[in-house]
């Protein structure tokens, strides 16, 4: 029984995963941790998921980390020098790890006699060759502030890439696939033979495809020319790429359900970014076709991918030339698989199960049960 936390700066997601029965265990989230009318820090957290489980039954606990940079290429056992190398990565995901970092604290504190070991979304993204993970920026700058392309939604690609082999009854060691992570972060990714070798996000989860509240890939000097233009400082410009980008920024909305309901009723707005955001994926999966050479199945997962049929037609369509097709009737009832079955592409949706995936890498980490700390003497 392996527990598995996501938590960020406002809240701390969790699920026990029996790996022995996936589909079992319990799992929900507390919410505005430090905020009126929630609880205090993660330690309260912490408390409160306990307070509804069997602790007695969780023999690790997993937590997923947003960035691991150059340093955590595969997962990690928790002790304190592993936490301090994590704490030094900060700057490169001040947004993200920060609150991992104090799940991870409040989890040990709580948590004891317990082997932690902490995932990197980053991980699966360390077998990018240099030409796709290096900016063409000065090369000692770059060296000196770890500047370069990491790559997110590692942990999903993973599992989404296996299952997408099952799918197609075909060794993963054999197959090019565009994986399309959609959720209100998105990503695209390529992975041949079961190893990644190019994708959308970079130094942050900030470049790359049209998010729920990020931009996506802008010219760079956006960002000065909103400072002499509109005399936004560089924190108060990076914020509007950051959460006032993307559908929020061009409909009003982030959620991909509001903005499929406003552009049905003719919101023209919601019509553009509908746009937008499918037209982007386009240009990623022409690209990344280019990439691989050859392409034997592209994936939609996640919360849009797996249910916004039209984001999958629209984000396709035009493709029949290069052997990309969907079938309208699989794709409305979001098949497995949704291209006919003579396409030579498919086309998969395959749902995604990252606390699953998870587990399965704490499972794989050579730990031992760590001996819970001495009793004081009894009070009184």
């Amino acid at each position: 029984m392996i527990l598995v936390l996501n938590s960020g700066s406002s809240s701390v997601k969790f699920r026990v995963v029996d790996l022995a029965d996936p589909t079992a265990g319990d799992r929900g989230s507390v919410e505005r941790i430090g905020e009126p009318g929630g609880v205090p820090d993660h330690a309260a957290a912490l408390d409160q998921i306990l307070g509804g489980l069997d602790a007695a039954g969780i023999t690790a606990v997993g937590h997923r980390i947003v960035h691991g940079g150059a340093t955590f290429t595969a997962p990690a056992v928790v002790d304190d020098a592993m936490l301090a190398v994590l704490r030094e990565l900060t700057p490169l995901a001040p947004l993200h790890n920060p609150g991992g970092i104090a799940g991870i604290e409040a989890a040990r504190a709580a948590l004891p006699g317990v082997p932690h070991v902490a995932v990197f979304d980053t991980a699966f993204h360390a077998s990018l060759p240099p030409s796709a993970s290096t900016y063409a920026l000065d090369r000692d700058l770059a060296a000196r502030h770890g500047i370069r392309r990491y790559g997110f939604h590692g942990t999903s690609c993973d599992i989404v890439s296996r299952r997408t082999a099952d799918l197609l009854g075909r060794p993963l060691a054999e197959l090019n696939l565009i994986v399309l992570h959609l959720g209100n972060g998105a990503s695209a990714t390529a992975i041949q033979g079961g190893r990644s070798v190019e994708t959308s996000m970079g130094l942050t989860p900030l470049e790359g495809l049209v998010m729920g509240t990020r931009s996506g890939d802008v010219d760079p000097a956006v960002l000065s020319y909103l400072h002499r233009a509109a005399g936004l400082d560089f924190a108060a410009a990076e914020e509007q790429l950051q959460r006032h980008g993307g559908l929020r920024g061009l409909a009003g909305a982030n959620d991909m359900r509001t903005v499929l309901e406003r552009r049905a009723a003719g919101d023209s707005d919601a019509s553009l970014a509908f746009d937008v955001y499918c037209h982007r994926i386009r240009k990623y999966v022409g690209a990344y076709h280019a990439v691989l050479g050859r392409l034997d199945a592209i994936v939609f997962t996640a919360g849009v991918g797996e249910h916004a049929a039209p984001v999958r037609e629209a984000a396709l369509a035009g493709l029949d030339g290069w052997g990309i097709t969907i079938d309208p009737a699989r794709n409305a009832a979001h098949a497995p698989l949704i291209s006919p079955d003579d396409a030579p592409v498919a086309v998969c949706v395959i749902p995604t199960d990252e606390e699953l995936a998870i587990a399965e890498q704490v499972r794989a980490v050579p730990v031992r049960r760590v001996p819970a700390p001495p009793q004081g003497p009894a009070r009184g």
